[in-house]
């Protein structure tokens, strides 16, 4: 019986018929043995190249001027953040200073001594993005017309009380101040003006607590002794057996007043949400006006005196809002309408950097300036009242 022929060859068939082939098509290359050396000849050799399962793998040399293709590795070249200058219309308040400095020549010469100071920003989720406090401030306050709560830091500061969460160390580092005692001196300012002002209270029994009404009578009789400094706000605690709830706190940033300003601050920017069950009421003989606002709407009415007409004081009517509030508030509020919701504001890493604007002359005006490092892109960016300077 013959064998049947199932279309399978041995591998050295298969290797045999390879390097036939492989033979019969490699160029004949001429080499001198030694042998052939000796006798004047030449000797024919064949060179045979491996068969296709034995070539060796690695990475081939490119031919003479053809360049290697390069790897994609997920690294992106050129700049990844980009430092602009911004330029803000004076406030209001701060115009007279501004122009009396520039005409004395004063542009390189140092401000006043400032002093410390510390404000918070409340958030809150709204239909159309988030919503903070802003509250009106008489006079002349470094901090603005329009604010956000806050205010200078007591002798009072200083004095011990309870604390929870990160210790002075972790707030000294945040926001890079020279010494412990500023940076807690800074914390208890923050919690002390907003309960002040707004009757909001950051504070409980333990880290586990917080205050649920903040407008009994006995809290309420609290606030006006504080207020009046009467009263520190540490014998307060103290005598309530509170906590300064420290931990609530989030660091936003630092800003510092411009030298010609006649009162200087040296500003500290936390962050928080509004505890639950709190409700905010201004201080009667304090407070005149102070409201939860829509950032994103407040921004687009931004160029009418919406706000001010709103607010009803002799300094905020027919006033825009670049006239009401510092550099610093609006940068803040340009960050607050960005965030989608306040858990996404208060979760946010930030990397603290002292600010201060400067005197500037621009088209023949005083203008206040400052450098901005953000995230680079291509095209044009806007960045403020005047854009890019």
């Amino acid at each position: 019986m013959s064998k049947l022929y199932t279309g399978a060859l041995p591998l050295s068939a298969i290797r045999a018929a390879q390097a036939q082939r492989a033979a019969q098509d490699a160029p004949e290359k001429t080499v001198r043995t030694e042998s052939a050396q000796d006798n004047g000849t030449a000797q024919n050799i064949k060179t045979l190249p491996l068969p296709a399962q034995e070539r060796r793998f690695g990475t081939p040399t490119p031919a003479e001027g053809v360049q290697r293709p390069r790897m994609f590795t997920g690294r992106q070249s050129g700049p990844r953040t980009a430092a602009i200058q911004r330029l803000y219309t004076i406030p209001e308040f701060m115009r007279t200073a501004a122009e009396s400095w520039r005409a004395g020549g004063n542009e390189c010469t140092v401000g006043c001594t400032m002093r410390q100071a510390a404000s918070v920003i409340f958030v809150r989720d709204g239909d159309n993005g988030l919503e903070t406090i802003l509250t009106y401030r008489p006079g002349t306050s470094p901090l603005g017309v329009v604010a956000f709560p806050g205010g200078t830091a007591l002798p009072g500061d200083d004095e011990s009380a309870s604390w929870v969460g990160p210790g002075a160390d972790y707030w000294q580092d945040q926001f890079h101040f020279s010494d412990i005692a500023q940076a807690r001196r800074s914390v208890m300012a923050a919690v002390r003006e907003c309960f002040e002002e707004t009757g909001i209270l950051l504070a409980g029994e333990d880290e586990q607590d917080v205050v649920e009404r903040s407008s009994t009578p006995e809290l309420m009789a609290w606030r006006e002794a504080v207020a009046k400094q009467e009263k520190s706000f540490s014998d307060f605690l103290t005598s309530s057996g509170l906590s300064v709830r420290a931990d609530l706190l989030r660091p936003v940033a630092r800003w510092q007043s411009p030298d010609f300003f006649l009162k200087r601050y040296d500003i500290a920017y936390f962050t928080t949400a509004l505890p639950v069950g709190q409700d905010p009421k201004l201080l009667l003989g304090k407070g005149v006006w102070g409201d939860w606002l829509n950032v994103r709407e407040l921004l687009e009415a931004k160029d009418t005196s919406e706000l001010g007409d709103r607010i009803g004081q002799f300094n905020t009517v027919g006033r825009t809002l670049d006239q009401l509030i510092t550099p610093g508030v609006m940068c803040m509020l340009e960050s607050l309408a960005k965030a989608q919701t306040s858990v996404a504001w208060l979760s946010k890493r930030r990397n603290i950097e002292v600010k201060k604007p400067v005197l500037v002359t621009h088209n023949g005006a005083c203008m206040l300036s400052f450098t901005e490092v953000v995230p680079a892109t291509t095209g044009s960016v806007y960045t403020g009242a005047m854009g890019v300077f």
